[in-house]
């Protein structure tokens, strides 16, 4: 089983370390690192979904057009677009992109975000309910060769059909991320690919069962496994820890003006509550996890990282590849030239890393 890698784009060059100064849509940073990671080797670069931020579905389409081998990976929130609509609007940018498109469904937990987009389902449990009957929807739309009817709680359809079908052969593939047990269950109805974000190797193994269970349930395959980290790298696994608390420190400093700041009360996703009980038992975990802008953040987005020498952290991440995650999204503190280290030495390295596992078990069977 081969190994991918996921980027990131923003709209702008904005982190937990760096306030933006130019425009919130800097069209010359997403055209300089898309490029970047097509250069890097990355497989694809997922743009994130929020209520108040450009459209990342145009966002993907320039994206698209500006890179020849990319696949991009979009973000998109169940419940504000018709699931028909929505379908259709995927299968026409998978042909302009020529196979290149891939989706990320983020069914959200924070109620006030998603209140800026008209959101009237407070309930968690019930959004998940939706998105899996939107998810029905879609999968219809993308398959069927005749109009079909779906009579559901929150879609109905008389006679929906598109006559555009996605441009890959085994259609566009599907990323469910959450953290919850009403995630689990809709990825055991459609995902194609469950993305976890970056916890202990214990954490990692129990989610990969409990989404097992969920398929068996279902009948449906066992989807592909992602994991979400923010590597820190340098020449000396000393030179790494002090560059972790060096990048603490920037965070710290400049966290009123970047908005990386904790909310009263506390996160209300059940993936940053998993991350900050995580950080709760310590700042390193296994051999070189590290919670500590998890804590300080309230862990908004995947905020844990994996601290070392490039070897040391491909190492680790082979380590997770063995416990079932053959997709990892790496992302840094600095988007740019964090892109280019990655692909300058911690892609490469962890795909040989890999590839000798699987020769030496090959071998060791025969």
């Amino acid at each position: 089983m081969s190994v991918e890698f996921i980027g990131f784009i923003g709209n702008n060059p904005q982190s937990e370390t760096t306030p933006r100064t130019g425009p919130l849509l800097d069209v010359t940073h997403i055209e300089t690192l898309a490029k970047a990671h097509e250069n890097a080797g990355f497989d694809r670069a997922l743009l994130a979904f929020h209520a108040t931020m450009p459209d990342c579905l145009q966002v993907g389409q320039h994206i698209a057009s500006v890179t020849e081998r990319l696949n991009v990976f979009i973000a998109q929130r169940p419940g504000f677009t018709a699931p028909t609509l929505f379908a259709r609007q995927f299968a026409t940018l998978d042909h302009f992109s020529k196979g290149r498109i891939s989706l990320n469904v983020i069914t959200g937990g924070d109620s006030t975000e998603l209140a800026q987009d008209g959101n009237t389902i407070d309930d968690k449990d019930e959004r998940y309910a939706r998105t899996k009957e939107f998810l029905d929807v879609v999968r219809l739309e993308w398959t069927s060769e005749k109009p079909f009817d779906y009579d559901g709680r929150y879609y109905q359809v008389k006679r929906g059909f598109s006559q555009l079908k996605p441009y890959q052969k085994n259609g566009i593939p599907v990323f469910i991320a959450g953290a919850s047990d009403a995630a689990i269950e809709v990825a055991g109805h459609h995902a194609d690919v469950f993305a976890l974000w970056g916890e202990t190797y214990e954490e990692v193994r129990n989610v990969i069962a409990k989404v097992k269970a969920a398929c068996a349930k279902t009948g449906r395959a066992v989807p592909r496994f992602s994991l979400s980290f923010r590597p820190i790298l340098a020449d000396t696994e000393e030179k790494a820890w002090a560059k972790a608390q060096a990048t603490l420190e920037q965070a710290k400093a400049v966290q009123n003006q970047t908005g990386f700041t904790k909310k009263p009360g506390g996160p209300l996703n059940e993936g940053s509550k998993r991350l900050l009980a995580l950080a709760a038992k310590g700042e390193r975990l296994d051999k070189r996890l590290w919670t500590g802008m998890a804590a300080l953040t309230d862990a908004r987005g995947n905020s844990t990282s994996l601290v070392g020498t490039p070897d040391q952290v491909a190492e680790s991440l082979a380590e997770y590849y063995d416990l079932g995650i053959d997709i990892f999204l790496i992302r840094g503190f600095d988007p740019l030239i964090d892109c280019i280290e990655y692909g300058r030495e911690l892609i490469p390295l962890t795909k040989k890393m890999i590839a000798a596992r699987g020769h030496a078990r090959g071998v060791a069977a025969e």
